[in-house]
């Protein structure tokens, strides 16, 4: 019995006749426990897709960025990631916290190259890994269920121009964004924000976004 293959999902192979060419990729690339170069790769990599679901059923797909070792491999089957400050909904922390179901997408444009992954998440917002990432709410560890290389040759090739100036950075003051010094949200932000706030709106926002 497959692993990974739905019914639906059978169907469509056998409709396309490429349930071979599904058996056989999934003996042969996916897996249960990260190799020395996937942790090589998912390592250097600052940014990442991630796919978590909600107790209905509903998806939700979010950018995760940060500097390089955004995610790392604590072992072979486990890997564990930072929550920044964001926008302050927490739907795929929520929908990861409430599932436990979530999935990665890691890619490298300009190699290009990408890995998938999926796993059973867990939050501990007392979790020590948390001092790891500076300015880190709280730590969602992953227990890796597969993960497999992905073909790329769809992947268009980019470049890097520039580092988000918001990545927290041990040593500097990590900038506001300039939409929390929008007078729709002043009032109800977190009493963490307001001083930084008030001081953007005394400088005039300048920082973006």
């Amino acid at each position: 019995m497959s692993r990974i293959y739905s019914d639906a999902a059978r169907e469509l192979q056998d409709a396309f006749d490429t349930r071979r060419l599904a058996d056989r990729l999934e003996a042969t690339i996916v897996r249960t426990a990260a190799t020395d170069e996937d942790r090589a790769f998912i390592e250097s990599r600052d940014f990442f897709f991630l796919a978590t679901v909600d107790p209905d059923g509903w998806p939700t797909c979010s950018y995760k960025g940060g500097a390089p070792g955004l995610v790392r491999l604590i072992d072979a089957g486990t890997l564990a990631f930072p929550c920044y400050d964001g926008n302050g909904m927490y739907l795929s922390m929520g929908n990861a916290s409430a599932t436990g179901k979530l999935a990665m997408l890691f890619i490298d444009f300009e190699s290009p190259k990408r890995l998938r992954l999926s796993g059973r998440a867990s939050i501990d917002l007392r979790d020590p890994l948390a001092t790891e990432w500076h300015e880190a709410q709280f730590v969602v560890r992953v227990a890796i269920e597969k993960l497999w290389p992905n073909c790329p040759r769809y992947i268009h090739q980019h470049r890097r121009v520039e580092s988000s100036k918001f990545v927290p950075t041990t040593g500097s003051e990590t900038p506001i964004p300039a939409w929390k010094t929008f007078e729709f949200v002043r009032d109800v932000l977190p009493a963490r924000d307001v001083p930084a706030v008030q001081a953007a709106i005394a400088r005039g926002a300048e920082d973006e976004p």
